[in-house]
């Protein structure tokens, strides 16, 4: 007898149809593997690009002490220059302007709203003139990719493309404002217990922000003396170089 050999359907496409499959799949493992690397390169290069900046606080009279930032440029670009321009005394272009960064910026900065258990903000210059200048120099906003976790500094906003030179710390896990637009840029990595919660709190949110930018630290200094404000910020190149922190109280 004759055996009727029945032709199965295939599921392999005919020559033409199958190489312009092969091709879209190589095109899509190729484009896969480009992610990859970026992917890998992104992580591998994520702590090359840190940043070490100490901040000197004056807490209270007789009583100074520093933390240490640890600055990340791959989490929000935009802010990370604009805070290391500030840091390294250069102007909204990135050329120096020691006449209204650097130093004359940081130099007695008040930490202006400090509320426990949230944040601590500051980032208004002590006098007008040089506050006025970056009140007006607004960023782009970054993405946020990084979450706002206890120890993250972060710029502040009012809205869309608004950040300017005002940041705050977090002082607890504040994930409700990563929906809201405010992108970290860095973390306490040192002295967050030693000084960053230390900074002075009792005024909470009374201090007119409109008042600091008009009047500066004439204002603050007469109706809110105690508050704690920065002595200096630099650079350093490694957590040895924060000496000093470990001694608390430090009279002066």
């Amino acid at each position: 007898y004759t055996t009727q050999v029945q032709r199965v359907p295939s599921f392999i496409p005919e020559d033409k149809s199958y190489a312009l499959l092969s091709t879209m799949l190589l095109s899509l493992l190729k484009r896969a593997s480009v992610l990859c690397l970026v992917l890998i390169f992104a992580a591998a290069s994520a702590d090359e690009d840190t940043v070490l900046v100490k901040v000197d606080v004056q807490l209270a009279p007789g009583k100074e002490n520093s933390f240490v930032l640890e600055v990340h440029p791959s989490w929000a670009p935009l802010g990370a220059e604009r805070f290391l321009n500030l840091v390294d005394g250069n102007g909204i272009n990135g050329k120096p302007a020691p006449d209204i960064s650097g130093d004359a910026f940081w130099k007695g900065l008040r930490f202006f709203r400090v509320v426990k258990g949230f944040v601590a903000q500051f980032g208004i210059a002590s006098k007008h003139d040089v506050s006025a200048i970056w009140r007006e120099a607004k960023m782009k906003d970054d993405p946020v990719i990084e979450s706002n976790k206890r120890g993250t500094i972060v710029f502040a906003t009012s809205g869309a493309d608004s950040r300017t030179s005002q940041m705050f710390l977090n002082f607890a896990d504040n994930t409700n404002l990563d929906g809201m637009g405010f992108a970290p840029f860095g973390k306490v990595v040192k002295g967050m217990e030693e000084t960053a919660e230390k900074i002075f709190d009792g005024y909470g949110e009374r201090p007119d922000q409109s008042k600091i930018q008009d009047e500066g630290n004439r204002y603050l200094k007469k109706d809110f003396p105690n508050l704690s404000y920065v002595k200096r910020v630099q650079r350093i190149n490694s957590l040895e170089d924060a000496k000093g922190e470990e001694e608390g109280n430090k009279e002066l």
